[in-house]
């Protein structure tokens, strides 16, 4: 993530006059400080956290829809006992 700050901080010093450019240390050291800022506040996360949640999430998934299938099975066998009178 840093590298990434990094280079967004290097594109916009570019794109600065080049009057300006004359304070580049200063410049550069606030555009970080700016950036690093304001993308801690979005909550992003690397493409490999990312990765590795989704496929929590797949698995969890998989299993509670295991959950759901076992569990129509044993409301059907119950139904079924209960549709059913009991001999004397």
């Amino acid at each position: 993530m840093d590298f990434r700050v990094d280079e967004l901080a290097r594109r916009l010093f570019e794109s600065m006059p080049p009057t300006v450019r004359n304070m580049r240390q200063d410049l550069e050291a606030n555009f970080r400080a700016i950036l690093q800022a304001n993308l801690a506040r979005l909550e992003l996360l690397a493409r490999d956290e990312f990765t590795a949640q989704t496929k929590v999430l797949e698995r969890t998934r998989a299993r509670l829809e295991a959950v759901e299938r076992h569990l129509a099975e044993l409301e059907a066998k119950l139904e079924a006992k209960v549709d059913t009178p009991r001999s004397n």
